[in-house]
Order: C-alpha cells, then sequence, then structure tokens
C-alpha cells in the first residue's frame, strides 16, 4: 500500500472522507445503565447508521484508497451481513459492481437489504470463515478487488473514525468498549484512542462462543478456532486478521466474553429502557459493562449495529422475558370437578399474576377424579413476583412444579 494506515494522519483524512456516507451518531447518556453499574455509561449508536451499523465506515474509506482501474474491476467481499451492506453502499455511491459472499445461514434481512443498495449476493458455507474462502476465489477468477471485512489496514482506519467522534464529543473518556469478530473495529478504535490518549482502557468484548482473539492473544499467535457457536452472527468469527493482530496485541488493554444469554436480557435492557433495537453483536459491549468495576469512570459502549430480522428479534424477546422470570409456566394437580380451575385463577389473581395461556391435561393419571394437569403460564414482574406468585398457590395446598415456558 502506498500509503501507511493507522496514523494520526490516516484516521484525521478518514474522518474527513467517511462524512460523505455516515449520520452523526451522538452519544446517549444512560441513567439506567449508570445505575446499574456504578459508571458513567454512554452508548455510542452505530446502529442508526445509514446501513444500520458502522461498516460503512471502513468500506467507504477503503473504497477511497483504491485507483480507478481496482475499482472498474468490481469489488468483492465476504461478511456476515453489515460489512456486506457497508460494501454494497459504497459501491454504490462510486457507482461500480459489488460482489457479495454471505454464509448461507446470513439473516434473510441482512441480504435482502445487501441487495437493495444493487449488489450481486452469492449464499455460500456455514459461517464467515467459509464464504470468505469462496469470496477469495471468484476474485481469482473474475479479477475482482478484494476488500476484506476486517484484516485490512485501511478498513480499520475508517473504522476507527468512531473514537475520533467519541473524543470530540467525550474528551475526558476513560473506558471504551468495542465488540470484537475479527478484530477490525477494535483494531482501528483501540489504535487512534491510544494516539490521542495513552492512558484510557480500550477493552474487547467477544462472544464466548466464538473467542477467536481472546484465544489469539493468550497464544500470542493468530489462532483458529474449531467451530463457533453464538447468536451474535456478526461476531462469529473463527480466525482473527493477522495482518491487523499486530495492533490489537499492542493497543487493547483487556478481552471479555459475554455469554449468549446475557445478549438476549441486554436487548430486552436496549428496547424498553432507550427504546432502540440493537442486533446481538452490537449488545456485547452492553452486556459486558457488568463485568466493569464500579468506580464512577466515564465508559463508552460502541452499538455497533441494529440489522436484526424480525424473526430474530421476537424469539430474542421471547426468550428474555423468560430469563427475567417475566414470563414463567407453573404444573398443577387438581381433582377433576367443576370450580377448581376458577380456584386457581383467583389466587393467581389476588397476586396480581397475569395469566397468558392455559393448557388441560386430563391424561395426565389414569384415576381422572384423583388429578389432571394444568399449565399455567403467566406474566410477572420478575423473580420476585413469580416467587411471591408460587409462594400463594403452594398456601393454598396445590404443589405448583416451575416447567420450561413454550409460547
Amino acid at each position: 500500500m502506498s500509503k501507511k494506515m493507522l496514523t494520526l494522519e490516516a484516521f484525521e483524512e478518514a474522518a474527513e472522507v467517511v462524512k460523505k456516507v455516515t449520520l452523526e451518531t451522538k452519544l446517549v447518556y444512560s441513567d439506567y445503565l449508570s445505575g446499574l453499574t456504578g459508571n458513567k455509561v454512554y452508548l455510542k449508536p452505530e446502529n442508526m447508521q445509514f446501513t444500520g451499523a458502522y461498516k460503512v465506515r471502513g468500506a467507504y474509506y477503503k473504497m477511497s484508497t483504491l485507483s480507478d482501474e481496482e475499482r472498474q474491476k468490481g469489488l468483492i467481499t465476504a461478511s456476515a451481513g453489515n460489512h456486506a451492506q457497508g460494501v454494497a453502499y459504497a459501491a454504490k455511491c462510486y457507482g461500480v459492481k459489488a460482489t457479495i459472499v454471505m454464509p448461507t445461514t446470513t439473516p434473510l434481512m441482512k441480504v435482502t437489504r445487501t441487495k437493495s443498495y444493487g449488489a450481486d449476493v452469492v449464499l455460500h458455507g456455514d459461517v464467515y470463515d467459509e464464504a470468505c474462502a469462496h469470496a477469495y476465489e471468484l476474485a481469482e477468477q473474475y479479477g475482482y478487488t478484494f476488500i476484506h471485512p476486517f484484516d485490512d489496514e485501511a478498513v480499520a482506519t475508517g473504522q476507527g473514525t468512531i473514537a475520533m467522534e467519541i473524543f470530540k464529543e467525550l474528551p475526558l473518556v476513560d473506558t471504551i468498549l468495542v465488540p470484537i469478530g475479527g478484530g477490525g473495529l477494535a483494531t482501528g478504535v483501540s489504535t487512534l484512542a491510544k494516539l490521542l490518549n495513552p492512558k484510557i482502557k480500550v477493552i474487547g468484548v467477544e462472544p464466548a462462543g466464538a473467542n477467536c482473539m481472546q484465544v489469539s492473544v493468550r497464544n500470542g499467535k493468530v489462532t483458529t478456532l474449531p467451530g463457533v457457536n453464538t447468536i451474535a452472527d456478526g461476531t462469529a468469527v473463527k480466525t482473527p486478521g493477522a495482518n491487523i493482530f499486530p495492533y490489537i496485541q499492542e493497543n487493547l488493554d483487556d478481552i471479555l466474553t459475554v455469554e449468549d444469554k446475557e445478549l438476549v436480557v441486554s436487548f430486552l435492557d436496549m428496547v424498553e429502557n432507550h427504546k432502540i433495537v440493537v442486533e446481538n453483536s452490537g449488545l456485547l459491549t452492553v452486556a459486558a459493562l457488568k463485568q466493569l468495576k464500579p468506580e464512577n469512570k466515564k465508559v463508552v459502549s460502541i452499538l455497533s449495529g441494529g440489522n436484526m430480522d424480525i424473526i430474530t428479534m421476537s424469539s430474542v424477546v421471547q426468550q428474555g422475558l423468560i430469563f427475567r422470570d417475566r414470563i414463567f409456566t407453573v404444573s398443577v394437580l387438581l381433582p377433576d370437578k367443576p370450580g377448581e380451575l376458577c380456584e386457581v385463577a383467583s389466587v393467581i389473581a389476588r397476586e396480581s399474576g397475569n395469566v397468558i395461556k392455559l393448557e388441560h391435561n386430563q391424561f395426565v393419571s389414569t384415576n381422572r377424579s384423583a388429578a389432571v394437569e394444568l399449565r399455567i403460564t403467566m406474566e410477572a414482574f420478575g423473580t420476585e413476583h413469580k416467587e411471591q406468585i408460587i409462594a400463594a398457590l403452594e398456601r393454598e395446598g396445590y404443589q405448583p412444579k416451575v416447567v420450561a415456558t413454550s409460547i
């Protein structure tokens, strides 16, 4: 590459370039998360970008560094979704052809949105890494210019412009939490942050089921995971970037991991308390907040994207309500005689439980008069209220058993 990337000059240039295609995503102070964690928590809502994610920054800046000849060959990339839309949008701005290889497991909404920007989409492989290998094959076959989603210094420089904006709004920021898939965003943000303030802490966050960067840093070399398993599809990467790995080693202070269950309840927190939709990968930094010491520090959580399809969203909401004990199911055995259902319902009503589903099974016992099973799915305010309802049922002589909820 003719020009050195990841320098202060390159970041400043990139910040000017990406202004052409980005919205100003102002920091949002979170009273709720600040109270919960003992720090002053600010959200950087990159889910509000045109393409629903930060990825347009790196894609557009990378494209600005290419020659006309490289652009006219046509562009190709591989992506689980957000980089795909970033490249497709940037290619549309430059009036050039783009081909995107996406895993077959990519949510339909991300595929549709990518096509809507005029790109050709090829579905290949179960995970990003397989899609990427195929994209390299197609680039070789047709002479396309390959734009790597994360293992590219120019792309990482474009992503790092997020840190420039954070510092302009919050110069005294203490800690930045950044999601990690392959490491491009973390590279750009941590490198620029350390150039601007060497004392700042930049912490990466990965899904526990796809912690390729954490394992690589521990091993002191780029390491490939045998497999990945996470609902955070945008960060489901088996091998982090080799070109950017030295920057991660030098500039990232720590890497935390988050279980899928924590992402589910964080989605509820964002929707209920901030009225914003954040995809699972973007929620990594929210879920990780509780792992920080409560020191009243200024902490910025980067919400990397909001491209979640409706079916996934409905599933996440349902699971979140169950995890938070906002919805639960109990099984009680009743004699098969008139009025028993009414008695149970009145106990629940007195405790302000809200019944949302009943299942009546008369065949739980051969002696129906001795017992029929009633499964009651109800809504509660949380764990304390759930326990209150169960205790009331027990006091009335029922023996409620909590069972798995299916809505």
